[in-house]
């Protein structure tokens, strides 16, 4: 980034629900946009492209699909990202429990929220400068201390892999200066997250990106909330 130029955010899985909605507000706060689809098809992030022309541009990965990270890494070669932020993740039937759920199943989710975040990020780390921040959308499921009542048991175990990941990861770079940080947006209402979530969307990314950009140069990993209070891992 030269002096003066808009500031530069990485989005992946930015074509609905939460990854759009911050999409939007960063473009709405002057930044400009990178954000990822997983297909061809046109998204809600497409039409957020003809709004702000020039201001957001598309990449097209499956973050499940080594070879398609691969081939984004070479893409965006050269370019100096000032946050990276990994949304993508999937859920799965909320009632299953580890007895009950298929082994193909658990795989999917835990390939889909854990493994592959990682590689995303392990692959476009490097495009995070110093003064940079690298997010992941966690959950506040994720959290093992605060698990008291089971539920949702297979996205819960890969939310908290996740987190366990990006602590090794953070150890590995113990001395980095660029904040991370695993986000706990809350139980918002969204395709994934369901209609009795008890956050609307502009009730959670909004603040959810204010706590971000207050992030921002505070190096270290934390876990915390959409409204920047920390969570017990």
């Amino acid at each position: 980034m030269t002096s003066g130029s808009p500031a530069t955010v990485l989005i992946i899985g930015a074509s609905r629900g939460l990854g759009h909605a911050m999409a939007a507000e960063f473009l709405k706060k002057g930044w400009n946009v990178v954000g990822t689809v997983r297909g061809g098809a046109r998204t809600k992030l497409h039409d957020l492209a003809d709004e702000f022309v020039g201001r957001l541009e598309i990449e097209v990965v499956d973050i499940c699909e080594p070879d398609q990270v691969a081939s984004l890494r070479d893409r965006l070669a050269g370019r100096a990202f000032d946050m990276l932020f990994i949304n993508a993740g999937v859920t799965n039937n909320p009632a299953e429990t580890i007895a009950d759920v298929t082994t193909e199943e658990f795989v999917r989710v835990m390939v889909t929220n854990s493994l592959s975040p990682m590689r995303v990020l392990e692959s476009l780390e490097q495009y995070v400068p110093e003064t940079g921040l690298i997010g992941m959308m966690s959950s506040g499921q994720g959290s093992v201390a605060n698990n008291e009542t089971g539920l949702r048991e297979v996205y819960r175990g890969s939310k908290a892999a996740l987190n366990t990941f990006m602590r090794s990861f953070a150890a590995r770079h113990s001395g980095d200066p660029r904040a991370m940080v695993l986000m706990a947006p809350g139980w918002v209402r969204t395709e994934m997250g369901g209609p009795d979530g008890r956050l609307s969307i502009e009730e959670s990314v909004p603040s959810l990106v204010d706590v971000l950009l207050a992030k921002k140069g505070r190096p270290g990993l934390e876990y915390l909330d959409y409204l920047g209070r920390t969570v017990a891992w």
